[in-house]
């Protein structure tokens, strides 16, 4: 895998991965944490939620720009591994306040500043050298599999603990009790079947009968949100092992820790320096004009935080726009035009972990047949993957050996996963945080299938450009999107569930079974979407690195992030209206979304296709 490639690239892989492991677990039960703790909203816990995620990619790009001054980005990639193992292991304590739990949160946000783009800076800079330019995008696809290895087994492990703690207290997991609990704790299960409904689920869970509701919920709340806690505290453990695996391999990055000199009228690549005074005037600019976006979004719309971070992107559009050169202002503006891009497919993508989880939670069968929980036990899943490899190995090698191999494989693993089926019940219980694994583990087995497709292309000069993989992947993310749609019609929506009566109380009713689909729904969307994530995102990494301007590689990945950032505070957009809207209105939202960004691309692509070749 890593053939024909810099050592660096396997101590960002494996660096990346343990990061990633602890973010991926954040992603798989935060929202499912904020709600069952704090008895929070979809739209309040769908607000901390965007604002955790913008915050993750906004402060990249306070780290690039504290790279690019220092151009010591191995340091201030090690900062960030520490501080963000500094904020896990503030969420894993139970009992924290939502106070101290945001802190937790931005603490982590503010380390994933320091260490994301900076990584994938460096990342670039190793495929600067003539020798390895050609391989750049494969390498960025090799880069991803690593963050989606541990990705892949984030929520399995989260909960995996979550169901070690409530099992320790007697106790079973059912994922709409915490929002019954809640509810009840409100006074807002007044229906009678509704209450008898809860008082079931009390009873199931408990293995016995509940004779105080009250009493029950506060325990259940409790058990269920201190086993994410832990959870968290598992994930401040893989932190220490991406600073080890870091710290002793570093060396094989390369090192960018030259003197910059201010007063310096070009830079090492003849590129002419803006002056300190040009430099000012251009944050004060950009400031301003950060200024007046935040304002006219608080005046039209009464939303300041969305001002705040289309502000934030405007500023910055406007600052690297001033202080480039007329030779770099070509690449900077097609830079842009693929970051606006960027904002609307994240805003739609990770709906993964907030609408889609909720939805996951709320409309997905709740147990299985013995087959389809292969895909939700960690040992039967691995086991089911390791045949179908053995059945590729089989296919596309030629060797009798490498057959044989793949023959063995097949039929062991095959066996060993008709082994676990046949030791399942007749129905399972599945968690909604393993929808989660899927995206990853799609990402892990899609990759060199992708990269094998693009290699034969290139080799027949038929490879598309990368901006034109950028345009696939959002007409294909647009029908990911129409999948979930065809599942949620004649689904009842939430807002017919939870409602507000003729004397103003809100009432509480959870979703019938009548409007529960099968989980193959929603692995499908992840599916496609997993492809749409591959021809968009590790591209766009590659775009970034090839397209940047010298001086500016840790500031536009900081701008990159920062799109992303703004995409992720668009998320609140489906948390919103899950209350409002009909479930196919929602989809539709991202649908159309995809679709008009892909045609934007389009519509530019031969001037982001000059640049890539300049």
């Amino acid at each position: 895998m890593f053939k024909n490639h810099p050592k660096g690239l396997f101590v960002a892989f494996f660096s990346n991965m343990g990061e990633r492991f602890g973010f991926y677990t954040m992603m798989a039960i935060l929202v499912l944490f904020l709600q069952a703790k704090f008895g929070l909203s979809e739209k309040e816990a769908g607000n901390y939620y965007s604002w955790f995620y913008f915050g993750i990619y906004a402060l990249a790009l306070l780290g690039g720009i504290l790279a690019d001054a220092t151009r010591k980005y191995k340091l201030v990639i090690l900062a960030g591994i520490i501080v963000m193992f500094a904020g896990y292991a503030i969420v894993a304590v139970p009992g924290m306040t939502l106070t101290i739990t945001l802190i937790g949160l931005f603490t982590i946000a503010f380390g994933n500043g320091l260490f994301k783009g900076n990584l994938q800076a460096v990342v670039g800079q190793m495929y600067d050298d003539p020798k390895y330019s050609k391989v750049r995008d494969s390498a960025y696809m090799i880069f991803y599999m690593g963050i989606n290895v541990g990705a892949f087994f984030a929520p399995f492990v989260a909960t995996g603990v979550r169901n070690w703690w409530l099992k320790a207290n007697g106790l079973l997991h059912d994922g709409t009790l915490p929002g019954m609990c809640n509810a009840f704790k409100r006074g807002q299960i007044t229906d009678p079947a509704a209450l008898e409904k809860f008082h079931q689920l009390a009873d199931k869970v408990s293995g016995k009968t509940v004779s105080d509701l009250g009493a029950f919920s506060d325990n259940y709340i409790n058990v269920f949100s201190t086993g994410y806690n832990y959870a968290f505290g598992i994930a401040a453990g893989a932190m220490v092992i991406s600073l080890l695996v870091y710290v002793i391999f570093n060396k094989h990055l390369p090192n960018k820790e030259k003197a910059v000199k201010v007063v310096a009228s070009t830079d090492e690549t003849g590129v002419p320096k803006a002056k300190s005074i040009g430099n000012v005037v251009s944050i004060l600019i950009s400031l301003g004009l950060m200024a007046t976006t935040s304002l006219i979004f608080y005046f039209t719309l009464n939303d300041i935080q969305l001002g705040m971070a289309i502000g934030l992107f405007v500023g910055f559009v406007s600052w690297i726009l001033q202080i480039s050169t007329k030779i770099e202002r070509p690449r900077v503006n097609s830079l842009i035009l693929v970051f606006i891009v960027v904002i609307f497919f994240w805003m739609s993508f990770h709906q993964n972990g907030l609408t889609l989880t909720f939805f996951a939670r709320d409309y997905t069968y709740k147990v299985v047949d013995p087959f389809t929980n292969v895909f939700f036990n960690l040992n039967s899943i691995l086991a089911f993957i390791a045949a179908i490899a053995g059945a590729v190995v089989i296919f596309i090698r030629k060797k009798a050996l490498e057959k044989l191999i793949g023959g063995a494989l097949f039929l062991g693993f095959g066996y060993l996963t008709y082994y676990f089926i046949s030791g399942f019940g007749a129905s399972n219980p599945i968690s909604p945080e393993i929808f989660q694994s899927f995206n990853p583990m799609f990402i892990v087995v899609l990759t060199f299938p992708v990269m094998g497709v693009f290699t034969l292309l290139r080799k027949k000069n038929l490879e598309p450009s990368t901006p034109k993989k950028i345009g696939f992947g959002m007409i294909i993310a647009a029908i990911g999107f129409m999948v979930v749609l065809v599942a949620s019609l004649n689904l009842v929506s939430p807002h017919e569930l939870q409602f507000v009566d003729a004397a103003g109380n809100i009432k509480y009713n959870p979703v019938p079974d009548s409007s529960r689909v099968m989980p193959y729904w929603l692995m499908s969307s992840y599916l496609i979407l997993t492809i749409a994530e591959l021809f968009l995102s590790p591209m766009g990494l590659s775009f970034v690195s090839k397209v940047a301007p010298p001086r500016f590689q840790g500031l536009m990945q900081g701008g990159w992030l920062l799109a992303t950032a703004v995409g992720n505070k668009l998320l609140f957009i489906g948390s919103t209206f899950w209350g409002k809207l009909e479930l196919w209105q929602l989809w539709s939202i991202f649908i159309i979304c995809c679709v008009l960004s892909a045609i934007f691309i389009f519509s530019i692509m031969k001037r982001l296709e000059r640049v890539t070749n300049s």
